[in-house]
């Protein structure tokens, strides 16, 4: 398989694509926020000497879109999109859910970051990190699997705990992407 001109070069090393050419890991960067510098939390810079490591999430949005090229050491080749599609999918509970909603959000312009710290998927910028403050939150449950009303109680207490708007996304089996919001008021 060819090397798409101008692609970054990465490693997979587990569940992660790692640029070990700090160039290349900067540019991805400042392109959109991808990944995160190694041993640098939150960076004032978009450019920096560190390997950029990429969830694989990230991995297939780039490779996708020809700005990424990642190598597997164990089977001595480049992998395709569908190939990082198939780890993701083995690795990682709800992947192409969260895969189909990344990839819509980014086309968008959106700068999705992982929402761990709030206890979701992604924290969505509208700007970037350091730019703006996230106004949304979102997390994808499956369809099949359905809302829960779990899913509506934390949506409320974390919305209202840190003042951004919770949205939860869900592929609907047409293949559309269904956002639902939740309001809170006080009557």
């Amino acid at each position: 398989m060819s090397e798409p001109q101008g692609a970054a070069k990465a490693q997979l090393v587990a569940d992660r694509a790692i640029v070990w050419d700090s160039e290349e890991g900067s540019r991805l960067y400042s392109l959109g926020y991808f990944g995160q510098p190694v041993g640098i939390r939150k960076p004032k810079e978009p450019v920096f000497d560190k390997p950029l490591e990429l969830s694989l999430l990230e991995a297939m949005y780039l490779t996708e879109k020809k700005m990424l090229v990642v190598f597997d050491p164990a089977s001595d080749r480049n992998l395709k999109a569908s190939e990082i599609m198939e780890l993701g999918i083995e690795r990682q509970d709800g992947f192409q859910d969260q895969y189909h909603v990344y990839r819509s959000l980014r086309d968008k312009g959106y700068v999705l970051r992982p929402g761990l710290k709030f206890g979701t998927d992604f924290a969505v910028y509208r700007k970037g990190p350091g730019k703006d403050h996230a106004p949304f939150l979102v997390h994808v449950v499956s369809y099949k699997k359905g809302l829960e009303p779990l899913d509506i109680v934390r949506a409320g207490r974390l919305a209202t705990s840190v003042r951004k708007k919770f949205i939860i996304a869900t592929i609907k089996e047409t293949g559309d992407i269904a956002y639902y919001s939740f309001v809170w008021f006080k009557p």
